[in-house]
């Protein structure tokens, strides 16, 4: 999906790892929790609550999921999943747009 319509956008702006991670969350239409949002390049972790799915729409990355123990690479228009309450290592290779679906 290229674009999302009617969607109900949260002001506050989610901003991780001094600002080398940002996003904004909404919830489409369908009642579908989303966020968009810029990763700069670099290593995170990030853990899960919700089920995720991780698009990556433009950029490059590296992703290691818990259990695992190789990185995945992962480039422009290629996605992966992480499941609830766990967390996933992230080498951001080129800056990276993403988006990422909050599962149930």
């Amino acid at each position: 999906m290229k674009s999302f319509k009617n969607v109900e956008l949260i002001k506050k702006a989610n901003i991780y790892f001094d600002g080398n991670v940002t996003s904004r969350s909404f919830i489409a239409q369908n009642g579908e929790e989303l966020s968009l949002g810029i990763m700069n390049p670099g290593e995170y972790n990030f853990g899960t609550v919700k089920a995720e799915l991780m698009e990556i729409i433009e950029g490059s990355v590296e992703v290691k999921l818990e259990g695992e123990d190789f990185f995945t690479s992962y480039k422009s228009g290629e996605s992966f999943n992480v499941k609830a309450n766990s967390s996933f290592d992230i080498k951001v290779i080129i800056i990276s747009d993403y988006c990422c679906s909050y599962l149930d």
